[in-house]
């Protein structure tokens, strides 16, 4: 691991927000976090992320390398949850290995977007298009994980209800996080073809207030995953060890893929963030609607209490270290 890549993250404001929120809760701190901002912030975020998205997308267009990009991404999306289950079966049920296997095909967009504060810190270039790839990752991801569950466990489901696909299918691709990242992309492109001037109007907003903002939401993210960690402990060695070796493994995979698409060093480094976070939020919430039988302190503990403060803190430069060695920078 290169430890200047890692210092360079540590050192950086939201990271260091992450840690006071940790801190915070090993201490007996009383900060806490109204309920409503912290959502009220991860919508900003994304809407930031993607009006940027569709500018840059728009500049850049609907070439071959979006194309291929996008559509490795979800294919990994599909994969990814196929080879999580299978290796969670050999110790756990099938209905936490399909809720957890799902999570850990899905994302994290809170990583994705401290992986972009970490590339502008590096002044590597990245193109917006990857958040087309960050929108279209979620949903598949679910869908997997209730196959595997309908076609790995009907005899221990006799009594279940019939899954309401038209309803899962809704959830899994209109839930608020992938609505807002689309339309934003959307109307960011719009924005950049047709209204330059309200380009010019919604600067201050996606630009300038961005990095406050992910500051004040890691700091709140550093408060709840350290308040999720003791149930992972509780959960055993095996599931701890699986979250911090899946990240590793797929993101492993995703250098692979992202070096045979021949994508720069930061596009890369996002897909590859890409393929190694997992999902704490869109997945926990079709998960519990589904598969009640499912253990929500292991799916949810996994990704958000040692994935994601892993990915932060310590994943993000050792994967920028691995897009390195496999993906030279062009000067």
């Amino acid at each position: 691991m290169d430890t200047n890549l890692v210092l360079q993250n540590v050192l950086t404001p939201p990271v260091l927000f992450f840690f006071l929120g940790t801190i915070a809760v090993v201490l007996r701190s009383d900060l806490e976090i109204p309920a409503p901002l912290p959502k009220l912030f991860s919508f900003y975020l994304l809407l930031a992320i993607g009006f940027k998205g569709g500018l840059e997308l728009e500049s850049s267009g609907f070439g071959i390398q979006v194309v291929q990009t996008v559509g490795a991404a979800v294919l990994m999306s599909l994969i990814l949850p196929l080879i999580c289950f299978f290796i969670l079966r050999l110790k756990l049920d099938v209905f936490n290995s399909a809720a957890i296997a799902a999570a850990y095909g899905s994302i994290s967009a809170v990583t994705f977007i401290t992986a972009e504060s970490f590339l502008e810190n590096l002044n590597v270039h990245f193109d917006g298009f990857m958040v087309a790839a960050l929108a279209l990752m979620e949903s598949p991801a679910i869908i997997v994980g209730l196959l595997l569950v309908k076609v790995a466990a009907p005899a221990e489901r006799p009594n279940a209800k019939r899954i309401r696909w038209k309803s899962i299918l809704h959830e899994a691709m209109l839930n608020g996080s992938v609505y807002l990242l689309i339309g934003s992309l959307l109307i960011g492109f719009l924005t950049a073809a047709n209204n330059p001037s309200g380009v010019e109007k919604m600067h201050p907003f996606t630009g300038n207030l961005f990095y406050g903002a992910e500051c004040f939401f890691l700091l709140d993210m550093g408060i709840v995953a350290a308040k999720r960690l003791p149930r992972l402990l509780k959960a055993g060695s095996f599931l701890i060890a699986f979250a911090i070796a899946m990240p590793l493994f797929n993101a492993f995979l995703g250098v692979l893929v992202a070096k045979f698409l021949e994508l720069g060093p930061g596009n890369a480094l996002l897909f590859v963030v890409l393929c190694a976070s997992a999902s704490y939020i869109a997945v926990p919430a079709a998960m519990r609607m589904t598969v009640p039988e499912a253990k929500s302190s292991y799916y949810i503990s996994t990704a958000l209490g040692l994935t994601f403060p892993f990915n932060i803190v310590f994943g993000i430069p050792l994967y920028m270290g691995m897009v390195n060695k496999f993906i030279p920078m062009v000067s």
